[in-house]
This record gives structure tokens, C-alpha cells and sequence, in this order.
């Protein structure tokens, strides 16, 4: 049996970790057995699908290297086929043709609500025979079957049963004449000769339904896997309607695909002590038997980590290249400094992001901000203004602009006035660059170079003449 997996979102929101979970998984499972992995657009909900989500998911698999072998198919293309099923369903008595008004669906809601029913079609239309005019809207029901039970075998959790009765005629096409999801994924599935269905366990409660219709056409059912939710820090479900947990988001701060893929994999699936995978690697060893049901949680400070590692791997042509799309995307300027290349020693390992690097970059190129009233008011004053002065006359008298010449003042400095280095430090820091965090500043001050540095150093000066 050759293995056929698929993700097929729907675009009526941002993809977000839970999404790209099911499409890794899905895709990997298809890489490891030499299977294939379609991609499949569930866009039959007119009102919500939006072009610009379709691109999000395009884009978002692209730039996470998720490759399909067909696709991307849109539901939206074959109405005409589920609609054929349908009407053959209509007519061997599988489904029926439901002329219940919206008010009427309502009112036997509240009842049911009021008496603590369950909360399902009352069936009013099940067995009604009578002619109607052809005028009067109707949605379609599938008919379930009474008084039996429906069980599927789930690779995380094992057999699930559901009993009929507790289940809903349910609806396969709309008022509007457009079919349901429950129906359309399945007929998608059978055609598209799905072997394996990996998806979040909010579907298991859609499963019977689905495998009811299966039952009704007569194909094959998948196998089934629903895998564990993901939420947030604070335990809250993670959603696509959220936009800060956009995976472009990701991507817009700094994180490497290959880190975001690693730390998905973990949200849910393990392989011993093994932390760090390759995409070989996650293609190799991936299996559904090592999955689990409990929740994940989204962990920022494992994901930073991870990335800092991915980091550490590039070359330093790949970091100084994508050291240079962040700053021409932040419009920063970067001939007026230093190189790239050569600011690469001191920000490759030190950063989890390359947002971070690309901030912290971002010193060289602009002057320093003094608004930050607590940081000013701690290390730019009148008692630190000495600093400033001995160490602006003392580089003014260097003759050869080099790192050891830079330490040397620094030593004098700590001798002459019988201070510690962290209170000189920090003073130059802020002067030059206006932040309380940076590589070491000795560092910075070579290869901001002479004329920049006093430049800073007399604006800081400045400052605390004006404002003290």
C-alpha cells in the first residue's frame, strides 16, 4: 500500500503552530514510507476563505521547505462532484432533504435546552414522504443509523466508540447549496486515495460522522490520528484567529525554519533523550507510535534556545546574508559603519534571534536614544560625566586606532580614578549606544571606529550639561 497523507487547511485565518504540527507530522509520516503528501484547500466556506490566507499557507510551507507532490486542490472547484453523491444519496435513502426553517431549528433548540436534552434535530423531517414546492429552501440531512454503535481505532488512544443514538442527522449541504465539511473531507479523502488522516484531536468528535458516510458510499476509511492540543503559556488553545501566533510572525523576528520545524516536532512526539533533529533526521526517525495525547505548551524560552543553536550552525556568508535582508528591511543603512562581516564574531553566538542580532546591529548604524529616563539618570550625570571627559581626552590622544590601545585607556582610567570596570562600562555603553545590554564595549568601540565614538561620547557630554 503506497502511504498518501494530506494537509488540508482552510484559509479563513493565519496558520499557526498547531497547523504547521499536522503538516509536519503529515509530511513526514509520507517522506519516511516514500508515500505522498497532498495539499488540499478547504475553501467551500465562501463568507470566511480569504486570498490572502491561501498565500499565507502557500507561502508559510514554502518557507518552511514542507514540500507537496500534488496539490494544491481547492474543495471550492469540485461542488459539482460532492453534489452528484449527494443527489444519489438523496435517492437510495442515505440522506434525506430537510425543509426545517432557521426559527423553527431555534425554537426546538431552546426546548431541548429548557428540559436538559441533548442538543440535536428532533429527526421532524426524517420519515416525512409528503411533496414540497420546489420553491422552499431545504438543506440535506445524512441519515444515521438507530440503536448501533460506531467504533474507529485511533493510533494515539486506541478504539473509540461512539453510540448512534447520541448522534445528530447532521447536515451535508446547506440551505445555500453548498456541502459541509464532514462531507467534503471525506470525498476528498476517497479520491484522493488518502491511506493516513493526521490531524488535531478537536476532529475526533467529527470522525463517526465521517466514517458514516464512508459507510454509506462504500470506500475505504483512512487510518486515523488525532494528535494532542497545543496552548499557549497560559494554558489557552492556541487559534488561527490569533495573529500574534501567526507563524510569519516567527519568521519576522528571527527564527530559522529549520529551528521552528525542530521544536514543533518535539510539541507531542519524542524519540528518547534526542533534542536537536535534522531534517533528514526528523525524515528517518519520525513514527506515529512515539506520539502522545497529553497537551503541549508552548515553551518560548525551549523554542529561543533552539534557535540559538540553529544559529550558531550557519556559515558566516548565510548569517551576514541574513543579517542583510533584516537591515534593508529596517531600513538601515548599512555604509554608514562598520561591515557585516566584520560585526559577525561578536553577535553570532550571543543572540537567539536574528531580530536580536539585527537590533543590537542596529547600534552601529544611528545615533544612541537618551529617552530612557531610568538609564540615563543612572549612568548618564554629573558623577559620571569624569568618565566621559578622561576617556573622550584619552582617545583623542590615540595615535593607532586598535583593540589594544582601546583596553589600555580603559586600564587607565580604573586606575586614575580608583573605580570598578562595570561603572565604566556601563556609562560608555549607554553614552554610545544608548542600551544597557551589548557585546562587550570595547568591542563595539573598535569597530564603531574613532571618529563615530567621540562623536557619541561629546553628545553625551551634552545631555548632561542640558538636563542635569
Amino acid at each position: 500500500m503506497k502511504i498518501i497523507t494530506r494537509f488540508a487547511p482552510s484559509p479563513t485565518g493565519y496558520l499557526h503552530i498547531g497547523n504547521i504540527r499536522t503538516a509536519l507530522y503529515s509530511w513526514l509520516f509520507a517522506r519516511k514510507n516514500k508515500g505522498h503528501f497532498i495539499l488540499r484547500i478547504e475553501n467551500t466556506d465562501f463568507k470566511r476563505s480569504k486570498k490572502i490566507f491561501v498565500q499565507n499557507i502557500i507561502k508559510t510551507l514554502q518557507w518552511l521547505n514542507i514540500d507537496w507532490d500534488k496539490g494544491p486542490y481547492f474543495q471550492s472547484k469540485r461542488i459539482h462532484v460532492y453534489n452528484n453523491i449527494i443527489n444519489n444519496m438523496l435517492y437510495n435513502g442515505t440522506a434525506y432533504k430537510c425543509y426545517c426553517s432557521k426559527e423553527e431549528l431555534e425554537k426546538n433548540k431552546q426546548k431541548q435546552i429548557l428540559n436538559g436534552e441533548k442538543i440535536k434535530y428532533n429527526g421532524k423531517c426524517r420519515n416525512n414522504n409528503l411533496n414540497f414546492n420546489s420553491k422552499i429552501p431545504y438543506s440535506v440531512r445524512f441519515r444515521i443509523p438507530k440503536n448501533k454503535f460506531i467504533t474507529f481505532k485511533d493510533t494515539i488512544r486506541g478504539k473509540i466508540t461512539f453510540n448512534n443514538d447520541e448522534l445528530d442527522d447532521f447536515i451535508i449541504k446547506r440551505t445555500d447549496g453548498i456541502p459541509t465539511y464532514n462531507f467534503c473531507v471525506v470525498i476528498d479523502d476517497s479520491d484522493m486515495k488518502i491511506t493516513h488522516v493526521i490531524r488535531g484531536e478537536e476532529h475526533i468528535n467529527n470522525t463517526p460522522k465521517q466514517i458514516h458516510i464512508i459507510n454509506a458510499i462504500g470506500v475505504n476509511t483512512p487510518i486515523y490520528t488525532h494528535v494532542s492540543i497545543i496552548t499557549d503559556e497560559l494554558g489557552k488553545k492556541i487559534s488561527k484567529r490569533d495573529h500574534n501566533l501567526n507563524i510569519f510572525k516567527y519568521k519576522e523576528n528571527g527564527y530559522l525554519p529549520n529551528a521552528l520545524l525542530n521544536y514543533i516536532l518535539r510539541l507531542g512526539w519524542s524519540y528518547g533523550n534526542k533534542e536537536i533533529f535534522s531534517l533528514e533526521e526528523m525524515k528517518k526517525l519520525f513514527n506515529l507510535e512515539n506520539l502522545n495525547k497529553s497537551p503541549s505548551i508552548l515553551n518560548i524560552t525551549k523554542l529561543n534556545w533552539l534557535n540559538k543553536y540553529y544559529l550558531s550552525k550557519l556559515s558566516k556568508n548565510d548569517m551576514i546574508n541574513y543579517l542583510k535582508n533584516f537591515c534593508n528591511k529596517k531600513n538601515i543603512n548599512t555604509n554608514n559603519g562598520p561591515k557585516l562581516k566584520n560585526l559577525y564574531k561578536i553577535f553570532y553566538n550571543r543572540c537567539n534571534t536574528l531580530n536580536e542580532i539585527s537590533n543590537l546591529c542596529f547600534i552601529f548604524y544611528k545615533n544612541p536614544d537618551y529617552n530612557n529616563n531610568d538609564l540615563t539618570k543612572k549612568y548618564l550625570n554629573i558623577n559620571t560625566q569624569i568618565i566621559l571627559k578622561i576617556f573622550l581626552k584619552k582617545l583623542n590622544d590615540i595615535k593607532k586606532w586598535s583593540l589594544e590601545n582601546i583596553n589600555y585607556i580603559f586600564k587607565k582610567i580604573l586606575s586614575e580614578l580608583n573605580i570598578n570596570f562595570k561603572k565604566v562600562a556601563m556609562t560608555l555603553r549607554v553614552a554610545i549606544t544608548g542600551l544597557k545590554n551589548t557585546p562587550p564595549i570595547n568591542n563595539i568601540i573598535y569597530l564603531m571606529g574613532k571618529k563615530k565614538i567621540i562623536y557619541h561620547i561629546k553628545n553625551a557630554i551634552n545631555f548632561i550639561k542640558f538636563n542635569i
